[in-house]
Parts: C-alpha cells; structure tokens; sequence
C-alpha cells in the first residue's frame, strides 16, 4: 500500500511535471526578446510593364480632360503643344524621368506592371501605389495616364501626350 505521504509525493511530482510541460509550450510561443528585429514581410518582386520606358522616353503634346467626350478634342489640343513639348527623359536606371503629382522637379519614375495586367508610372513600390499613375491607354502615338490619388486624378484629370514629330 501507498502511504498517504508517498501519494501526496507522487501528486506533487505529477503537478510539477505538468506544470514543467506547460510552461515550455508557452515559452515557445512567446515573441522573443532578443535585440535581433524581425523578420521583414517578403515583398512580391515587381511585375515588369508592357510598355517599355524606351517606347515612352521623347517630346509629348500634353493636355487634360475629365469629361470621356472630350478625349478627340484634347488631343487636337495636346498635338498643338508640341511648340513647347514635355519632355520624358531616359532615367539613369531604366526608368523614365517625369513630374509627380504637385511636384516641381521631376524625377526618375519606374514603369511597373500589375497581375490585372495594367500598367503604372510611378516610383519604386507595389503598382498602383497612391503616387503612381495608370496607363490607360498607349498605341505608340498618344498615351492616356490617370493619377492614382483621387485629389490628384480631380486635379489634372485624365493627361493625354500624343507623341511630337521629330524635329526637322
């Protein structure tokens, strides 16, 4: 027979096990607190665009509409701007070199691609970023974009470039 002391010996040694168990699934599961930061989030690699940045580099005619019906008309305008084209510049690391939104020096935006299969000119960061722009439509001679951020896609509207003839 267990002696009641022997009994009690034995529980305590069962409670302490359990406890010994418990505690080191918790200690497993508890963030830990070494000075090594975390891991980072993977990125997704970006998609690259259908447009290359060499087919857009060049002198554009530029203007703006808000109103669908109105696209003919602002192109006619756009293509009377090429006295004073905007200039889209080569960047130096394969982008191409354009103005934000509100921002008065330009510089070199990315031309991103997107699972939907649409295209974006922006800086480095996921496509159709809140500083990017869509490209809603290309054809080689005039390129339709939209800003991305609502305040800026009311502000300029869609912006129509239709491609500058060479120079004489």
């Amino acid at each position: 027979m267990i002696s009641s002391r022997n009994a009690r010996t034995v529980a305590n040694l069962a409670i302490a096990s359990a406890l010994s168990i418990l505690l080191a699934a918790c200690s497993t599961s508890l963030p830990s607190l070494s000075s090594s930061p975390p891991p980072e989030p993977e990125v997704a690699p970006e998609m690259p665009a259908t447009v290359r940045a060499d087919e857009i580099v060049g002198r554009w005619g530029l203007a703006s509409f808000q109103n669908p019906n109105d696209r003919a008309r602002t192109e006619a305008a756009a293509r009377g701007q090429c006295k004073q084209p905007y200039v889209i510049g080569a960047g130096a690391n394969g982008g191409v070199v354009m103005h934000l939104a509100d921002q008065a020096t330009p510089q070199e935006l990315r031309l991103k691609g997107s699972p939907s299969g649409k295209n974006y000119i922006g800086p480095p960061g996921p496509a159709g970023g809140d500083q990017d722009r869509e490209i809603v439509s290309f054809d080689g001679r005039v390129m339709v974009t939209r800003f991305i951020e609502k305040d800026a896609a009311v502000r300029y509207g869609n912006m129509v470039y239709v491609r500058c003839a060479p120079r004489a």
